[in-house]
Protein backbone atom coordinates (compact mmCIF):
# COMPACT_ATOMS: atom_id res chain seq x y z
CA UNK A 1 0.00 0.00 0.00
CA UNK A 2 0.80 3.73 -0.82
CA UNK A 3 1.38 5.94 1.79
CA UNK A 4 1.64 9.96 1.31
CA UNK A 5 1.04 13.55 2.44
CA UNK A 6 -0.17 16.38 0.55
CA UNK A 7 -1.60 20.01 0.97
CA UNK A 8 -5.59 20.15 0.98
CA UNK A 9 -6.48 19.14 -2.69
CA UNK A 10 -9.72 18.48 -3.91
CA UNK A 11 -10.92 15.19 -3.73
CA UNK A 12 -11.54 13.75 -6.78
CA UNK A 13 -12.93 9.84 -6.26
CA UNK A 14 -12.86 7.25 -3.61
CA UNK A 15 -13.15 7.41 0.12
CA UNK A 16 -13.01 10.89 2.14
CA UNK A 17 -12.44 10.69 5.82
CA UNK A 18 -13.04 13.92 8.33
CA UNK A 19 -13.34 14.22 11.66
CA UNK A 20 -15.98 14.62 14.47
CA UNK A 21 -15.23 15.84 18.12
CA UNK A 22 -17.01 14.07 21.33
CA UNK A 23 -19.50 17.08 21.64
CA UNK A 24 -20.35 16.91 17.88
CA UNK A 25 -18.45 19.57 16.64
CA UNK A 26 -17.50 18.92 12.49
CA UNK A 27 -14.07 19.29 11.58
CA UNK A 28 -13.38 22.53 9.06
CA UNK A 29 -13.70 19.90 5.98
CA UNK A 30 -16.42 18.49 7.38
CA UNK A 31 -18.21 21.61 7.37
CA UNK A 32 -17.93 22.36 4.12
CA UNK A 33 -19.15 19.13 3.19
CA UNK A 34 -22.26 19.23 5.54
CA UNK A 35 -22.76 22.69 3.39
CA UNK A 36 -22.17 21.51 0.05
CA UNK A 37 -24.52 18.48 0.97
CA UNK A 38 -27.25 20.63 2.37
CA UNK A 39 -27.02 19.07 5.86
CA UNK A 40 -26.85 15.75 4.70
CA UNK A 41 -23.65 14.83 7.14
CA UNK A 42 -25.60 16.26 10.29
CA UNK A 43 -28.79 14.77 9.41
CA UNK A 44 -26.46 11.14 9.68
CA UNK A 45 -25.00 12.08 12.62
CA UNK A 46 -28.40 12.65 13.90
CA UNK A 47 -30.17 9.80 12.51
CA UNK A 48 -27.54 6.75 13.37
CA UNK A 49 -26.57 8.44 16.85
CA UNK A 50 -23.35 9.08 16.26
CA UNK A 51 -21.53 11.30 18.81
CA UNK A 52 -18.08 11.66 18.05
CA UNK A 53 -16.70 9.13 20.38
CA UNK A 54 -13.27 7.97 20.37
CA UNK A 55 -12.42 5.18 17.40
CA UNK A 56 -16.57 5.74 16.34
CA UNK A 57 -16.80 5.67 12.39
CA UNK A 58 -19.54 5.99 10.45
CA UNK A 59 -19.78 5.21 6.15
CA UNK A 60 -21.97 7.50 3.83
CA UNK A 61 -22.46 7.19 0.51
CA UNK A 62 -21.68 10.58 -1.02
CA UNK A 63 -23.98 12.53 -2.77
CA UNK A 64 -24.48 13.22 -6.57
CA UNK A 65 -23.35 16.33 -6.68
CA UNK A 66 -19.75 15.12 -5.27
CA UNK A 67 -17.03 13.48 -6.77
CA UNK A 68 -16.31 11.14 -4.05
CA UNK A 69 -17.90 7.66 -3.92
CA UNK A 70 -18.12 7.41 0.31
CA UNK A 71 -17.63 10.02 3.30
CA UNK A 72 -16.16 8.60 6.47
CA UNK A 73 -17.26 10.21 9.66
CA UNK A 74 -14.51 9.63 12.21
CA UNK A 75 -14.82 10.14 15.96
CA UNK A 76 -11.82 12.09 17.59
CA UNK A 77 -13.28 12.05 21.24
CA UNK A 78 -11.82 14.75 23.60
CA UNK A 79 -9.16 16.43 21.72
CA UNK A 80 -6.84 17.53 24.24
CA UNK A 81 -7.06 13.77 25.24
CA UNK A 82 -5.49 12.54 22.23
CA UNK A 83 -2.02 11.01 22.45
CA UNK A 84 0.26 9.19 19.25
CA UNK A 85 -1.16 6.04 20.42
CA UNK A 86 -4.46 6.80 20.29
CA UNK A 87 -4.35 8.61 16.75
CA UNK A 88 -2.16 6.07 15.53
CA UNK A 89 -4.88 3.42 16.28
CA UNK A 90 -7.41 5.57 14.66
CA UNK A 91 -5.62 5.33 11.88
CA UNK A 92 -5.23 1.66 12.38
CA UNK A 93 -8.96 1.62 12.63
CA UNK A 94 -9.86 3.23 9.66
CA UNK A 95 -7.81 0.70 7.76
CA UNK A 96 -9.79 -2.37 9.22
CA UNK A 97 -13.11 -0.96 8.23
CA UNK A 98 -12.24 -0.03 4.98
CA UNK A 99 -9.62 -2.30 3.08
CA UNK A 100 -11.78 -4.27 1.64
CA UNK A 101 -14.86 -2.53 0.50
CA UNK A 102 -13.84 -3.09 -3.15
CA UNK A 103 -12.69 0.50 -3.31
CA UNK A 104 -8.44 1.47 -3.67
CA UNK A 105 -8.14 5.11 -2.26
CA UNK A 106 -8.69 7.02 0.68
CA UNK A 107 -8.37 10.27 1.19
CA UNK A 108 -8.05 11.52 4.75
CA UNK A 109 -8.39 15.18 5.36
CA UNK A 110 -7.20 16.54 8.19
CA UNK A 111 -7.57 19.83 9.73
CA UNK A 112 -6.21 21.97 12.63
CA UNK A 113 -7.55 21.08 15.38
CA UNK A 114 -7.39 23.17 18.53
CA UNK A 115 -6.95 22.08 21.89
CA UNK A 116 -4.77 18.41 20.61
CA UNK A 117 -1.53 18.71 21.75
CA UNK A 118 -0.31 16.64 18.94
CA UNK A 119 1.59 18.82 15.86
CA UNK A 120 0.25 18.65 12.14
CA UNK A 121 3.03 16.20 11.05
CA UNK A 122 2.84 14.36 14.31
CA UNK A 123 -0.57 13.81 14.09
CA UNK A 124 -0.47 12.46 10.42
CA UNK A 125 2.35 10.24 10.32
CA UNK A 126 0.60 8.81 13.58
CA UNK A 127 -2.33 8.29 11.41
CA UNK A 128 -0.62 6.79 8.68
CA UNK A 129 1.59 4.85 10.95
CA UNK A 130 -1.36 3.07 12.22
CA UNK A 131 -2.61 2.14 8.97
CA UNK A 132 0.30 0.72 7.42
CA UNK A 133 0.48 -1.43 11.18
CA UNK A 134 -3.27 -2.30 10.08
CA UNK A 135 -3.01 -2.87 6.22
CA UNK A 136 -0.72 -5.81 7.53
CA UNK A 137 -1.06 -9.58 5.76
CA UNK A 138 0.67 -12.62 5.70
CA UNK A 139 -1.18 -13.82 2.07
CA UNK A 140 2.40 -15.91 0.75
CA UNK A 141 0.64 -19.15 1.32
CA UNK A 142 -3.13 -18.54 0.18
CA UNK A 143 -4.27 -19.93 -3.14
CA UNK A 144 -7.93 -19.21 -2.91
CA UNK A 145 -9.46 -16.13 -1.45
CA UNK A 146 -12.88 -14.69 -2.37
CA UNK A 147 -12.33 -11.54 -4.13
CA UNK A 148 -14.86 -9.56 -1.52
CA UNK A 149 -12.16 -11.14 1.36
CA UNK A 150 -9.72 -9.72 -0.78
CA UNK A 151 -7.81 -6.13 -0.01
CA UNK A 152 -8.58 -3.69 -2.07
CA UNK A 153 -7.52 -0.11 -0.51
CA UNK A 154 -4.07 0.47 -2.52
CA UNK A 155 -3.56 4.22 -1.51
CA UNK A 156 -3.97 6.52 1.85
CA UNK A 157 -3.31 10.30 1.15
CA UNK A 158 -3.43 12.22 4.37
CA UNK A 159 -4.39 15.72 3.37
CA UNK A 160 -2.86 18.08 5.90
CA UNK A 161 -0.96 22.18 6.18
CA UNK A 162 1.79 20.44 7.16
CA UNK A 163 2.51 17.72 4.29
CA UNK A 164 6.36 18.82 3.86
CA UNK A 165 7.32 18.10 7.57
CA UNK A 166 5.24 14.90 7.64
CA UNK A 167 6.67 13.74 4.69
CA UNK A 168 10.18 14.14 5.78
CA UNK A 169 9.02 12.59 9.34
CA UNK A 170 7.42 9.91 7.56
CA UNK A 171 10.43 8.47 5.98
CA UNK A 172 12.17 7.37 9.02
CA UNK A 173 9.14 6.28 10.94
CA UNK A 174 8.38 3.99 7.38
CA UNK A 175 12.05 2.53 7.88
CA UNK A 176 10.87 1.71 11.29
CA UNK A 177 7.63 0.21 10.53
CA UNK A 178 9.34 -2.12 7.92
CA UNK A 179 11.23 -3.44 11.03
CA UNK A 180 7.81 -4.74 12.14
CA UNK A 181 6.78 -5.98 9.25
CA UNK A 182 10.06 -8.16 9.07
CA UNK A 183 9.05 -9.37 12.52
CA UNK A 184 5.72 -10.34 12.07
CA UNK A 185 6.84 -12.04 8.91
CA UNK A 186 9.76 -14.42 10.14
CA UNK A 187 7.00 -15.09 13.31
CA UNK A 188 4.26 -16.05 11.34
CA UNK A 189 6.13 -18.24 8.55
CA UNK A 190 5.84 -21.69 9.66
CA UNK A 191 8.82 -24.21 11.31
CA UNK A 192 9.57 -26.04 8.06
CA UNK A 193 9.74 -22.79 6.53
CA UNK A 194 12.05 -21.13 9.01
CA UNK A 195 14.42 -23.03 10.72
CA UNK A 196 17.86 -22.15 12.09
CA UNK A 197 19.29 -22.35 8.65
CA UNK A 198 17.16 -20.61 6.72
CA UNK A 199 16.78 -17.90 10.11
CA UNK A 200 20.00 -17.16 9.60
CA UNK A 201 19.83 -16.44 5.62
CA UNK A 202 17.27 -13.75 6.79
CA UNK A 203 19.43 -12.33 8.74
CA UNK A 204 22.23 -11.87 6.04
CA UNK A 205 19.97 -9.84 3.85
CA UNK A 206 20.17 -6.85 6.73
CA UNK A 207 23.26 -6.85 4.86
CA UNK A 208 22.23 -4.68 2.13
CA UNK A 209 21.33 -2.25 4.26
CA UNK A 210 24.56 -2.11 5.94
CA UNK A 211 24.24 -4.51 8.87
CA UNK A 212 27.81 -6.58 9.16
CA UNK A 213 26.26 -10.21 9.73
CA UNK A 214 28.37 -12.78 11.60
CA UNK A 215 27.14 -16.57 11.59
CA UNK A 216 28.24 -19.48 13.99
CA UNK A 217 27.38 -22.72 13.08
CA UNK A 218 28.05 -25.77 15.74
CA UNK A 219 31.46 -26.61 15.60
CA UNK A 220 32.36 -22.94 16.08
CA UNK A 221 30.20 -22.77 18.89
CA UNK A 222 31.48 -25.79 20.57
CA UNK A 223 34.49 -24.57 20.20
CA UNK A 224 33.67 -22.19 22.57
CA UNK A 225 31.66 -24.49 24.75
CA UNK A 226 28.92 -23.29 23.42
CA UNK A 227 26.91 -26.62 25.30
CA UNK A 228 24.37 -24.80 26.89
CA UNK A 229 22.83 -24.12 23.36
CA UNK A 230 24.37 -26.74 21.41
CA UNK A 231 22.12 -29.25 23.75
CA UNK A 232 18.86 -27.93 23.22
CA UNK A 233 19.71 -28.56 19.03
CA UNK A 234 20.59 -32.03 19.61
CA UNK A 235 17.63 -34.17 18.34
CA UNK A 236 16.71 -31.36 15.16
CA UNK A 237 18.01 -32.33 11.87
CA UNK A 238 18.62 -28.70 11.26
CA UNK A 239 21.94 -27.11 12.42
CA UNK A 240 21.59 -24.92 15.21
CA UNK A 241 23.43 -21.56 14.67
CA UNK A 242 24.17 -17.75 16.57
CA UNK A 243 24.18 -14.83 14.25
CA UNK A 244 25.65 -11.73 15.39
CA UNK A 245 24.67 -8.30 13.26
CA UNK A 246 26.20 -5.13 14.01
CA UNK A 247 25.49 -1.44 13.28
CA UNK A 248 27.78 1.31 14.20
CA UNK A 249 26.12 4.53 13.50
CA UNK A 250 27.76 6.54 16.29
CA UNK A 251 30.14 9.09 15.33
CA UNK A 252 32.50 7.06 17.82
CA UNK A 253 33.00 4.06 16.31
CA UNK A 254 34.97 2.54 19.09
CA UNK A 255 32.10 3.91 21.96
CA UNK A 256 30.89 0.57 23.48
CA UNK A 257 27.55 -0.86 21.78
CA UNK A 258 24.42 -1.49 23.49
CA UNK A 259 23.31 -5.07 22.94
CA UNK A 260 20.07 -6.56 21.95
CA UNK A 261 19.64 -10.65 22.79
CA UNK A 262 16.80 -12.64 21.34
CA UNK A 263 15.58 -16.42 21.58
CA UNK A 264 15.03 -18.04 18.68
CA UNK A 265 13.42 -21.38 19.12
CA UNK A 266 12.12 -21.79 14.99
CA UNK A 267 10.49 -24.63 16.85
CA UNK A 268 9.50 -26.22 20.33
CA UNK A 269 7.51 -29.49 20.51
CA UNK A 270 9.21 -29.74 24.27
CA UNK A 271 11.71 -31.97 23.85
CA UNK A 272 11.56 -35.12 25.45
CA UNK A 273 9.45 -33.49 27.69
CA UNK A 274 6.96 -33.12 25.40
CA UNK A 275 4.74 -30.33 24.79
CA UNK A 276 0.69 -31.55 24.66
CA UNK A 277 -0.77 -31.86 21.19
CA UNK A 278 -3.10 -28.71 20.98
CA UNK A 279 -2.13 -25.80 19.98
CA UNK A 280 1.50 -27.25 19.40
CA UNK A 281 1.22 -25.27 16.09
CA UNK A 282 1.96 -22.07 17.91
CA UNK A 283 5.26 -23.12 19.17
CA UNK A 284 6.72 -21.80 15.37
CA UNK A 285 6.51 -18.07 17.50
CA UNK A 286 8.97 -19.45 20.37
CA UNK A 287 11.84 -17.66 18.35
CA UNK A 288 9.50 -14.15 18.53
CA UNK A 289 12.45 -13.28 20.76
CA UNK A 290 14.79 -13.26 18.10
CA UNK A 291 12.40 -11.64 15.40
CA UNK A 292 12.37 -8.61 17.65
CA UNK A 293 16.14 -8.58 17.63
CA UNK A 294 16.13 -8.51 13.91
CA UNK A 295 13.20 -7.07 13.07
CA UNK A 296 14.64 -3.96 15.43
CA UNK A 297 18.30 -4.30 13.75
CA UNK A 298 16.41 -3.41 10.39
CA UNK A 299 14.23 -0.37 11.86
CA UNK A 300 17.29 0.89 13.18
CA UNK A 301 19.61 0.50 9.86
CA UNK A 302 16.95 1.49 7.96
CA UNK A 303 16.35 4.99 9.28
CA UNK A 304 20.71 4.98 9.98
CA UNK A 305 20.35 5.35 13.67
CA UNK A 306 23.20 7.23 15.42
CA UNK A 307 24.08 4.46 17.77
CA UNK A 308 26.59 1.34 17.95
CA UNK A 309 24.16 -1.70 18.65
CA UNK A 310 25.05 -5.50 18.52
CA UNK A 311 22.26 -7.93 17.91
CA UNK A 312 22.77 -11.64 18.79
CA UNK A 313 20.08 -14.24 18.47
CA UNK A 314 20.87 -18.33 19.27
CA UNK A 315 19.02 -19.85 16.52
CA UNK A 316 17.79 -23.74 17.22
CA UNK A 317 14.75 -26.19 17.16
CA UNK A 318 13.82 -28.05 19.96
CA UNK A 319 12.91 -31.73 18.80
CA UNK A 320 12.21 -35.47 20.42
CA UNK A 321 15.25 -37.62 18.68
CA UNK A 322 17.76 -40.75 19.97
CA UNK A 323 20.15 -38.02 19.99
CA UNK A 324 17.88 -35.23 21.92
CA UNK A 325 19.03 -34.50 25.66
CA UNK A 326 17.13 -36.03 27.57
CA UNK A 327 15.72 -34.89 31.49
CA UNK A 328 19.01 -35.40 34.33
CA UNK A 329 21.30 -34.24 32.20
CA UNK A 330 24.03 -32.03 33.12
CA UNK A 331 25.54 -29.57 30.63
CA UNK A 332 28.82 -27.08 30.95
CA UNK A 333 27.97 -23.39 29.32
CA UNK A 334 30.05 -21.50 27.65
CA UNK A 335 30.34 -19.45 31.19
CA UNK A 336 31.86 -22.72 32.56
CA UNK A 337 28.78 -23.46 34.86
CA UNK A 338 26.95 -26.15 34.95
CA UNK A 339 23.33 -26.66 34.68
CA UNK A 340 21.26 -29.84 35.31
CA UNK A 341 18.19 -30.44 32.88
CA UNK A 342 15.27 -31.09 34.82
CA UNK A 343 12.42 -30.18 32.04
CA UNK A 344 13.91 -30.25 28.51
CA UNK A 345 10.77 -28.12 27.49
CA UNK A 346 12.55 -25.05 29.91
CA UNK A 347 15.06 -24.62 26.85
CA UNK A 348 14.74 -20.58 26.10
CA UNK A 349 17.15 -20.01 28.95
CA UNK A 350 19.50 -22.02 27.78
CA UNK A 351 19.91 -20.82 24.47
CA UNK A 352 19.77 -17.62 25.91
CA UNK A 353 22.81 -18.72 28.68
CA UNK A 354 25.55 -19.09 26.12
CA UNK A 355 24.47 -16.24 24.14
CA UNK A 356 23.90 -13.05 26.91
CA UNK A 357 27.67 -15.13 28.07
CA UNK A 358 28.94 -14.27 24.52
CA UNK A 359 27.57 -11.00 23.79
CA UNK A 360 29.25 -9.21 27.70
CA UNK A 361 32.42 -11.39 27.10
CA UNK A 362 32.45 -10.24 23.49
CA UNK A 363 31.51 -7.05 23.10
CA UNK A 364 31.30 -5.70 26.95
CA UNK A 365 28.35 -3.51 26.50
CA UNK A 366 27.23 -0.58 28.09
CA UNK A 367 23.35 -2.53 28.60
CA UNK A 368 22.58 -5.64 27.17
CA UNK A 369 18.97 -6.36 26.73
CA UNK A 370 17.33 -9.97 26.06
CA UNK A 371 13.81 -10.74 24.31
CA UNK A 372 12.27 -14.34 24.79
CA UNK A 373 8.89 -15.87 24.98
CA UNK A 374 10.03 -17.41 28.10
CA UNK A 375 7.77 -19.20 30.06
CA UNK A 376 3.99 -19.72 30.15
CA UNK A 377 3.78 -17.84 33.49
CA UNK A 378 4.03 -14.48 32.28
CA UNK A 379 0.83 -15.05 30.72
CA UNK A 380 -0.66 -16.05 33.68
CA UNK A 381 0.79 -12.75 35.40
CA UNK A 382 0.41 -9.88 32.71
CA UNK A 383 -2.27 -12.09 30.41
CA UNK A 384 -1.70 -11.44 26.54
CA UNK A 385 -1.72 -8.44 24.22
CA UNK A 386 -0.89 -5.17 26.83
CA UNK A 387 2.25 -5.85 28.96
CA UNK A 388 5.45 -7.70 28.52
CA UNK A 389 6.96 -8.66 32.00
CA UNK A 390 10.47 -6.62 32.91
CA UNK A 391 13.40 -7.84 34.99
CA UNK A 392 16.51 -5.53 35.11
CA UNK A 393 19.64 -5.86 37.66
CA UNK A 394 19.81 -1.90 37.13
CA UNK A 395 17.35 0.71 37.85
CA UNK A 396 18.16 3.18 35.40
CA UNK A 397 17.65 0.93 32.39
CA UNK A 398 14.54 -0.37 33.59
CA UNK A 399 13.14 3.23 33.77
CA UNK A 400 14.44 3.89 30.35
CA UNK A 401 12.38 0.59 28.37
CA UNK A 402 9.45 1.50 30.46
CA UNK A 403 9.84 5.01 29.37
CA UNK A 404 10.34 3.91 25.56
CA UNK A 405 7.08 1.08 25.99
CA UNK A 406 5.01 3.86 26.82
CA UNK A 407 6.03 5.97 24.20
CA UNK A 408 5.74 3.12 21.85
CA UNK A 409 2.99 1.30 22.71
CA UNK A 410 5.29 -1.27 23.36
CA UNK A 411 4.75 -1.57 27.19
CA UNK A 412 6.73 -3.45 30.07
CA UNK A 413 5.78 -4.30 33.67
CA UNK A 414 8.57 -4.83 35.98
CA UNK A 415 8.60 -7.73 37.92
CA UNK A 416 11.10 -8.68 41.02
CA UNK A 417 14.84 -10.36 40.93
CA UNK A 418 15.72 -11.06 44.50
CA UNK A 419 18.28 -13.64 46.44
CA UNK A 420 15.64 -15.43 47.79
CA UNK A 421 14.59 -16.28 44.20
CA UNK A 422 17.74 -17.46 42.86
CA UNK A 423 18.34 -19.73 45.29
CA UNK A 424 15.40 -21.91 43.47
CA UNK A 425 17.11 -22.83 41.03
CA UNK A 426 20.25 -23.69 42.96
CA UNK A 427 21.04 -27.70 41.97
CA UNK A 428 22.07 -30.74 44.43
CA UNK A 429 24.65 -31.68 41.41
CA UNK A 430 25.22 -29.18 39.64
CA UNK A 431 25.65 -25.09 39.45
CA UNK A 432 22.36 -24.92 39.02
CA UNK A 433 18.76 -26.17 37.53
CA UNK A 434 16.88 -25.39 34.54
CA UNK A 435 13.80 -24.78 36.23
CA UNK A 436 12.64 -23.72 39.76
CA UNK A 437 9.23 -25.52 40.95
CA UNK A 438 5.56 -24.30 40.15
CA UNK A 439 6.32 -21.21 41.95
CA UNK A 440 6.80 -17.82 40.17
CA UNK A 441 8.61 -19.76 37.06
CA UNK A 442 8.61 -16.05 34.79
CA UNK A 443 11.08 -15.23 38.03
CA UNK A 444 13.42 -17.97 38.48
CA UNK A 445 13.43 -18.04 34.48
CA UNK A 446 14.78 -14.63 34.83
CA UNK A 447 17.01 -15.82 37.89
CA UNK A 448 18.53 -18.00 35.56
CA UNK A 449 19.45 -15.53 32.99
CA UNK A 450 21.13 -12.69 35.48
CA UNK A 451 23.47 -15.65 36.13
CA UNK A 452 25.17 -15.31 32.89
CA UNK A 453 25.32 -11.94 32.58
CA UNK A 454 28.40 -11.02 34.55
CA UNK A 455 27.02 -7.70 36.34
CA UNK A 456 26.45 -6.09 32.72
CA UNK A 457 23.45 -3.98 33.15
CA UNK A 458 20.94 -5.89 32.00
CA UNK A 459 17.41 -6.70 31.54
CA UNK A 460 15.22 -9.43 30.38
CA UNK A 461 12.02 -8.28 28.91
CA UNK A 462 9.44 -11.55 28.64
CA UNK A 463 7.48 -11.59 25.54
CA UNK A 464 5.50 -14.81 25.37
CA UNK A 465 2.42 -13.22 25.64
CA UNK A 466 2.59 -10.06 23.62
CA UNK A 467 4.53 -11.45 20.00
CA UNK A 468 0.98 -13.29 18.84
CA UNK A 469 -2.34 -12.61 19.32
CA UNK A 470 -5.29 -14.42 19.12
CA UNK A 471 -7.94 -11.93 18.53
CA UNK A 472 -7.42 -8.65 16.24
CA UNK A 473 -6.82 -5.12 16.76
CA UNK A 474 -6.51 -0.94 15.72
CA UNK A 475 -3.21 -2.49 15.14
CA UNK A 476 -2.75 -6.06 13.87
CA UNK A 477 -4.51 -8.73 12.18
CA UNK A 478 -5.30 -11.43 14.42
CA UNK A 479 -1.79 -13.68 14.75
CA UNK A 480 2.11 -11.32 14.53
CA UNK A 481 2.02 -8.46 16.40
CA UNK A 482 5.71 -6.97 15.84
CA UNK A 483 5.56 -5.94 19.49
CA UNK A 484 9.07 -4.89 20.67
CA UNK A 485 10.71 -3.57 17.36
CA UNK A 486 9.15 0.28 18.46
CA UNK A 487 10.02 -0.65 21.85
CA UNK A 488 13.96 -0.94 21.16
CA UNK A 489 13.69 2.23 18.74
CA UNK A 490 12.16 4.34 20.96
CA UNK A 491 14.50 3.14 23.37
CA UNK A 492 17.63 4.10 21.34
CA UNK A 493 16.37 7.21 20.06
CA UNK A 494 15.39 8.66 23.52
CA UNK A 495 18.77 7.42 25.09
CA UNK A 496 21.33 7.35 22.72
CA UNK A 497 20.87 9.87 19.88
Amino acid sequence: MKYSFAPQLETKSGMLAVFVSDDNTLSNTAKHLDTATNGALRKAIKAQRFDGKFGQTMVIPAPTNLDVDLIVLVGLGKLDKLTNDKVTKLGGGLVARLQSNGIEDLTIALDDFDGCALSGEAFAVAIASGAKLRAYRFDKYRTKEKADKKPSLKNVTIQTNAHDAATTLWQTRDKVLDGVYMARDLVTEPGNIIHPVTFAKEIETLESLGVKVEILGEKEMADLGMHSLLGVGLGSVHESKMAIMHWSGADDKDQAPVAFVGKGVTFDTGGISLKPGANMDEMKFDMGGAAIVVGAMKALAGRKAKANIVGLVGLVENMPDGKAQRPGDVVTSMSGQTIEILNTDAEGRLVLADVLWYAQDRFNPSYMIDFATLTGAMIVSLGTDQYAGLFSNDDGLSDMLTKAGQNSGDKVWRMPLSDEYDALIDSQIADMKNIGGPAAGSITAAQFLQRFTNKTKWAHVDVAGTVWSKKSTKTWEKGATGYGVQLLDAFIHENFE
